[in-house]
């Protein structure tokens, strides 16, 4: 064996242990590593001449790969809360774009109500931020929520966000009004400017409509079945 062949094992034996500190560094940075982020919104306007109140909360602890996701909703108008619900997630990426999400969605009120859940959440193509959750509730009711938002940038602080968010029911829900099929539907636009990342006021329009028999339960309890809703807020990010 030459010299030069010596000095080349003396050399990977060297360079070994280092080149698996490196390795495990390289995971440390993308994979291991603990980050945290808190998407906080909170709107104040009015719908149908009456006085309405929204939050809309996302937060997450974890890596790149595994996440424990928190949510919660609400909206009040005048003295009826519309809906007040809080979600526990573990969220795991299964592609570049995509995670897939499993938890417990706990609607807050007279009827609370806890469901199960199983979904996912990521990047559609043309930059679509998707939200796809199908739910069974305690009581064995099967529901889905689809939502989807895209930003469009005006300026580098001027941002318009279109979205849609759609629920359907496997069947009728007669205690809580809800009929079978589509149920509801929105639409709106949220326009916001960032002052910075981290702060940015909005102004958000949506128009909202009940479907099928959804609808007809609210015809007979003489409510309305659509209404646009105006607010102004705030969109915080920690």
């Amino acid at each position: 064996m030459t010299i030069t062949r010596i000095n080349l094992i003396v050399l990977c034996l060297f360079a070994l242990p280092n080149l698996s500190f490196a390795e495990e560094d390289h995971a440390a940075e993308h994979g291991e590593a603990v980050f945290h982020k808190v998407r906080l919104e909170v709107g104040y306007g009015t719908t149908e001449g009456q006085a309405t109140k929204e939050w809309d909360l996302d937060a997450w602890v974890g890596n790149d790969l595994n996440r424990l996701w928190i949510k919660s909703l609400a909206q009040r108008t005048g003295q009826h809360t519309e809906k007040l619900d809080v979600w526990a997630l573990y969220s795991r990426n299964v592609s570049t774009f995509w995670d897939l999400q499993a938890g417990l969605k706990t609607d807050i009120g007279p009827n609370s109500l806890t469901s199960l859940v199983i979904g996912v959440d990521g990047l559609a193509p043309y930059f679509f931020e998707t939200e796809a959750h199908l739910f069974v509730s305690e009581k064995g009711d099967l529901s889905a929520r689809f939502k989807q938002r895209n930003d469009l940038l005006i300026t580098q602080q001027l941002i318009v966000q279109p979205y849609l968010e759609a629920s359907l029911y496997a069947q009728s829900v007669k205690e809580s009004n809800i009929g079978a099929g589509l149920s509801k539907a929105e639409f709106g636009v949220q326009t916001r400017y960032e002052i910075t990342r981290k702060f940015a006021p909005y102004f958000d329009i949506r128009y909202e409509r009940k479907f099928g028999e959804t609808a007809s339960f609210a015809k007979k309890a003489n409510e309305d079945v659509d209404n646009f809703v105006g607010l102004i807020g705030l969109r915080m990010f920690f």
